[in-house]
């Protein structure tokens, strides 16, 4: 299954908020070049054209149709294909800024010192993650894969992405290259409409591995399943909506 732009912006509001508040926290950039790094459909790479217009700004992903939507939405912007695993960045860059990418590649440490490596003195890396993987919504997924009826499906395999390091472990990583780092958590609580609302959320990013590994005959029962557990788990409020609890990670290291 290819990554949705559309089901992913279903909740652009909500999505677009923690990239709003991360970059809030960046401060002037010296020059150079402005990263967007997992850019997604563009609304990132948006906010950060106007908060810094003057900047040259790219743009990277690794699915193409994201790519389609960003270059859609941003036309004057430039849009790359990347692997962000493997990604060499090139020297002297203003910033790398990482909305909710780098909680899927388990290496991100060793790619926070390279990308502090190469930026500008001045510079900034800039990144959200999201810190769920404790929540119902995330729980409830590996435990509707281990369900007796999915367990044909996922046995031997790892599905569940791998738990952050702790705070302490970002500060000691990139402390060697920064004149000054802010790590913080912020959690959000969206009202949504109903529990059915908390799925289509998570069917834009967390569920999709799940469901990239059930086949397509089975998919509409997997998501009954995990709708019912999230169902119980997020109880309705007087009006009806349900509260959907969301921690994330920040983190704002400037290059010394």
């Amino acid at each position: 299954m290819a990554w949705s732009p559309a089901l992913y912006l279903k909740f652009e509001d909500e999505r677009t908020r923690p990239a709003r508040d991360l970059l809030a926290q960046v401060p002037d950039l010296p020059d150079g070049v402005a990263f967007d790094l997992g850019c997604g459909p563009g609304n990132s790479t948006e906010l950060i054209r106007d908060r810094f217009p003057e900047a040259t700004l790219s743009g990277l992903d690794s699915d193409e149709n994201m790519l389609v939507a960003a270059a859609k939405r941003l036309p004057g912007v430039t849009f790359e294909k990347a692997d962000l695993a493997n990604w060499v960045p090139p020297a002297g860059a203003a910033l790398f800024y990482g909305n909710a990418v780098f909680q899927w590649l388990p290496n991100h440490l060793t790619i926070f010192e390279r990308l502090m490596a190469a930026l500008a003195s001045g510079g900034t890396l800039a990144v959200q993650m999201p810190d769920n993987l404790g929540e119902p919504s995330h729980l409830l997924m590996e435990e509707t894969a281990r369900s007796p009826a999915f367990t044909d499906v996922f046995a031997g395999k790892t599905i569940r992405r791998n738990p952050m390091p702790s705070p302490a472990t970002y500060v000691e990583c990139l402390a060697p290259q920064a004149a000054g780092i802010e790590v913080w958590h912020t959690i959000y609580y969206h009202r949504l409409a109903n529990a059915e609302a908390i799925v289509e959320w998570v069917k834009g990013t967390g569920l999709r591995p799940y469901l990239d590994a059930v086949p397509e005959d089975k998919r509409d029962a997997f998501v009954a399943d995990y709708t019912d557990r999230i169902r119980a788990a997020y109880p309705a409020m007087s009006d009806g909506k349900v509260l959907l609890r969301f921690p994330r990670l920040f983190i704002v290291a400037v290059r010394a």
